[in-house]
């Protein structure tokens, strides 16, 4: 049973281990640390020598054997230089422990960081983004909290428990054996304990982290949340998932609380024997007064790190699971071998114009283990052209530009971009060939002109103001406060949503990427709104290969292609006048727009058709 629990806590702190093994650069420090350390149990091992020493020559002294006063006074001014270097390596030991763990932290945070950056699309499919932040905040904290407070506190005290067994040990072997069996005997009763404290941990962790995400998740939907007047059913779900983990905490907490019961009482139990045995030993003459107030102040010390090791243990739990849940994350499968120094710039096709540069051929694809969304789908697009895609909502439109980005892979079949495969070409160079601009301009917080130029941050002032005019942007740009260097706020929430989509018109200009994806790109704008964006977009497509997602009627009509797409699969390929008259997909909305009938509307917002 001993021995399991040994080898169920050498494989706990595994995590933790690792976590000093990630951070090697830091082995300076933790030398240091380790150092400061030793010389903090020396000058605290000094002092009950230096006690002994004074109480000896009390003892001697008022036989009339002893030096007297000047003596005592000697070794009382020894005390003090004792005491001011242990205060001071203390406190030099703290600063390394200190700095220590803030550079750690930023290590393991940015670790973390640049793992979520190489992560699949999928990972952030199942994952809510607050629920991922949560995370990033609790494990790390705890993990680096624990490693701090050990290296300030508990590293000096375990050197000086090590010291002052020896020193026991010389004296009395009896009461060295005692002590020893002290910190097996509690490693056990701890072992035993460990499995279902953290299961419990993980638990109301995991109830933290929902709860975490939920808090962001409302806080950047605050709109949505109070028009559809939902605050208070938003807070009872935030609060029910605390109230799970108080529950969850009393049932840990009483069960560690027992068992903490069991562990110290049997500790007393123990002392009772070593402090029976020096009392009784010194008045048997065995040990001078001098020797037994030098085994107590010993003992002492050996006792301090078994009081405070339920706290210790407690705290080292904490950690273990938040560095388990770290590398959970970090130990996750990725897409790419590194995140880029520098995106690479787009490059110019090796296709020929008029040849296909897109290419699916028997495209197969499901999210997961769900029904598939491609069923087969072959078609091409040729460079230069302009391609609509047209189907009923759920059929795979959009799909088609996700793999394109490479942020799924086919489950079968082939993606051919520029004559090569994309299971061969690097995620970073397969997406600085394609641009995007999606219904959602996902814009970040900061300045416009950071935003323009964030395919391209090393873009100068003149291409970054062309980009704006030509995606028809720069009029409004400079009727800002700020112009260029004007604050957008979260996701761009200080302006339109037209003023954003023709930000986001320029941020794909200025990428200059040879293939372009529209999605959506004006499904969500007024009439003037989307008048302006598609000036824009046709400033973008211009002598561009263009993929174009349900747009308007107006706009679909204009390309050279139109793919229709029924149940995953490829219903109907062909020009805007060939596709009108087949009596297909888009020939029944041209109908249905002409009716202009209610049904007809409903209809064509099946397909995600505006009219």
């Amino acid at each position: 049973m001993a021995l399991s629990g040994r080898r169920e806590i050498i494989a706990d702190v595994r995590p933790l281990l690792r976590i000093l093994g990630v951070a090697r650069e830091l082995l300076a420090s933790y030398a240091a640390i380790v150092a400061s350390g030793v010389l903090v149990a020396a000058t605290g091992l000094a002092v009950p020598f230096i006690i002994k020493a004074a109480t000896d020559e009390v003892v001697a002294s008022m036989s009339g054997t002893g030096v007297g006063v000047p003596a005592v006074l000697w070794l009382a001014f020894l005390l003090l230089l004792v005491d001011l270097a242990n205060t001071l390596i203390t406190n030099v030991g703290g600063y390394l422990g200190d700095v220590m763990a803030v550079r750690l932290r930023s290590i393991l945070s940015r670790n973390y960081f640049e793992k979520l950056l190489r992560l699949p699309q999928r990972y952030f499919d199942s994952e809510l983004t607050g629920t991922i932040i949560s995370r990033l905040q609790r494990s790390i904290t705890e993990t680096t909290g624990f490693l701090n407070m050990f290296a300030n506190n508990f590293l000096p005290m375990l050197l000086s428990l090590a010291a002052a067994l020896v020193i026991i040990g010389w004296y009395s072997w009896w009461l060295a054996l005692l002590l020893l069996a002290v910190y097996p005997l509690f490693t056990w009763l701890t072992a035993i304990t460990s499995k279902r404290w953290q299961r419990l941990e993980r638990e109301k962790n995991a109830e933290f982290d929902i709860a975490g995400g939920r808090f962001a998740e409302v806080a950047g939907q605050i709109r949505v949340v109070k028009s559809f007047v939902a605050e208070r059913r938003e807070l009872d779900h935030f609060a029910g998932r605390y109230d799970t983990t108080i529950a969850l905490t009393k049932e840990q907490s009483a069960f560690w609380h027992r068992m903490d019961v069991a562990r110290r009482g049997t500790l007393n139990l123990i002392f009772f024997g070593i402090y029976a045995i020096i009392f009784s030993l010194t008045i048997t003459g065995d040990f001078t007064l001098g020797v037994m107030v030098l085994l107590i102040q010993l003992v002492s010390m050996a006792r301090q790190p078994v009081q405070s090791m339920s706290f210790l243990v407690d705290a080292s739990q904490r950690a273990i699971t938040g560095s388990r849940d770290y590398f959970q994350v970090m130990d996750a499968a990725v897409e790419s071998a590194a995140v880029e120094a520098d995106a690479p710039r787009p490059v110019e096709p090796s296709t020929a114009p008029g040849e296909p540069i897109v290419e699916f051929c028997d495209a197969r694809f499901g999210y997961g283990d769900e029904v598939e969304v491609l069923k087969g789908v072959s078609f091409d697009v040729r460079r230069g052209e302009r391609v609509a895609f047209v189907g009923e909502s759920g059929v795979g439109k959009t799909t088609l530009s996700s793999l394109l980005l490479g942020l799924y892979p086919l489950t079968g079949g082939r993606l051919v971009v520029d004559g090569r495969d994309v299971g061969s070409i690097p995620l970073p160079e397969l997406r600085a060939q394609v641009g995007v601009v999606f219904q959602d301009p996902s814009l970040f917080s900061g300045t416009i002109r950071e935003n323009i130029a964030y395919g391209r941050p090393d873009a100068s002032e003149d291409e970054i103001v062309e980009a704006a005019r030509r995606a028809h942007a720069h009029g409004f740009i400079i009727g800002l406060p700020g112009g260029y260097d004007a604050e957008i706020g979260e996701r761009g929430v200080k302006l339109s949503g037209g003023q954003k989509q023709r930000i986001a018109v320029a941020r794909a200009l200025l990428k200059d990427a040879p293939i372009l994806v529209l999605d959506e790109a004006t499904s969500s704008l007024d009439s003037k709104a989307e008048r302006l964006v598609q000036e824009g977009l046709d400033e973008l497509m211009a002598e561009r290969t263009t993929l174009i997602i349900a747009h308007r009627l107006s706009t679909i009509s204009s390309v050279d292609r139109i793919i229709t797409l029924a149940d995953g699969r490829i219903d109907e390929i062909g020009t805007p006048d060939e596709l009108a008259r087949t009596g297909g997909i888009y020939a029944e909305l041209l109908e249905l727009q002409h009716a202009g009938t209610k049904a007809g509307r409903r209809r064509l917002q099946r397909y995600e058709i505006l009219g």
